[in-house]
């Protein structure tokens, strides 16, 4: 079922699609075409195409696996496109509601690492300074790991979701055991460091939740305080994020929300509550569409960061090679310029993405429930991302793995 807000204000009525639906993520790293700039003369500047915008959404849905998925597009902070697909309630078949909140996973390390910046902006430690500094006996050679390896995940550092003891493979029994089961972030960097490193720091990329656990204690040991408590000062309260928060241990989703599914043998499973301790600082917050638009514009437009620190942020890892990852951030090329950004999954169903114009005129966020077991709309997301920033229906976009 779909609802489509165009330009005008007008609403697509809903299809009479909701029980095939029922029975039938979003995480990035490039979306490329055979000939960059066809789609239009630069970023964004090719406008909204309505009608190519529904076409991209239902294909995020109908071949890309989700049960449900909902698009918010804005110009300027305002809103000249928002849809939704598929079904938001198996139970009663429901649409999922159009400002309806999600757990945004990975796209929590950018709150995070904007944190930690504001936090080197005023002085309380720096870029380079080391993890033994900052949290002494935490790592094993945490005096050769910088700040910012941590946040550009250059610090060769196990990820504890690697570990079959927090990132449990079987369904039943993470459904069993898992999905309820908490974290202190102590517990996590244990597991972490029960494994050797994949190399020295600074010698390669390799994506760890690790690292940002790490962030979030530093917070901690600077400030005094939980880096949700720091999150809610300094960024939600700010900015006045009604509908974003940074849960330790409620399982439930507050507020209006699509249900997430696991498809299993015996029928679809709700698994839209969970533990979100085992993500702490690199993926626990909860969002909407229309918080991470003020939030990415907000970044981007230099509200949050002083120019020198929005500029650290922005500069890519070299080791990240495709994943073009900055800071808590990364670049995404599409067929008519760069956006920059980040995307989520908790790898179960709940998937996020937020990228904007490096001016941040244009944002385009969303949020997926993968269901079916395919890619989980990696794909066919990347598609409609190229679809909202170029305005034309693009080129095949080349598939990419996600980082989130």
């Amino acid at each position: 079922m779909r609802a489509a807000e165009r330009r005008d204000g007008s609403r697509r009525a809903p299809g009479a699609r909701v029980v095939a639906l029922a029975l039938a993520g979003a995480g990035l790293v490039g979306v490329t075409a055979p000939t960059a700039g066809a789609l239009g003369t630069g970023p964004h500047r090719g406008g909204v195409d309505a009608r190519a915008l529904d076409e991209a959404l239902e294909g995020v849905v109908e071949t890309g696996g989700a049960s449900s998925s909902l698009v918010r597009v804005t110009e300027y902070g305002r809103t000249v496109w928002k849809g939704t697909e598929g079904v938001g309630d198996f139970s009663t078949g429901a649409e999922p509601p159009a400002n309806g909140r999600f757990r945004i996973a990975s796209v929590t390390k950018t709150f995070v690492a904007t944190v930690v910046l504001q936090l080197v902006g005023e002085g309380r430690f720096g870029l380079d300074d080391t993890v033994e500094s900052l949290l002494p006996g935490a790592v094993p050679g945490g005096g050769a790991i910088t700040v910012r390896q941590l946040l550009n995940h250059t610090s060769g550092l196990f990820d504890y979701l690697d570990d079959p003891a927090v990132g449990i493979r079987d369904d039943a029994t993470w459904l069993r055991e898992g999905r309820w089961r908490s974290w202190t972030p102590q517990q996590l960097l244990a597991v972490a460091t029960s494994h050797p490193p994949h190399f020295e720091p600074g010698t390669g990329f390799f994506y760890a939740n690790t690292n940002y656990v790490l962030a979030g204690m530093i917070v901690e040991r600077v400030t005094g305080h939980d880096w949700r408590r720091e999150v809610e000062r300094r960024i939600i309260d700010r900015l006045g994020l009604t509908g974003t928060s940074m849960p330790l241990h409620a399982t439930a989703i507050r507020g209006p929300h699509a249900h997430t599914y696991l498809d299993l043998p015996g029928g679809p499973v709700d698994i839209t509550e969970m533990e979100p301790s085992e993500m702490d600082a690199a993926g626990a917050g909860i969002s909407t569409t229309a918080d991470l638009d003020t939030f990415l514009r907000a970044l981007l437009g230099g509200r949050l960061l002083p120019a020198p620190l929005l500029t650290e942020m922005l500069t890519v890892a070299p080791a990240s090679g495709i994943g073009q990852y900055g800071l808590g951030i990364g670049r995404l090329t599409t067929p008519c310029g760069e956006v920059w950004g980040n995307n989520g999954a908790t790898g179960r169903g709940h998937n996020s993405a937020v990228y904007g114009t490096p001016d941040g005129r244009r944002v385009v966020a969303l949020s997926t429930n993968g269901y079916r077991k395919t890619d989980f709309g990696w794909s066919s997301t990347q598609k409609l991302l190229a679809t909202a920033f170029c305005g034309r229906r693009p080129a095949t976009a080349a598939a990419a793995a996600p980082t989130g």
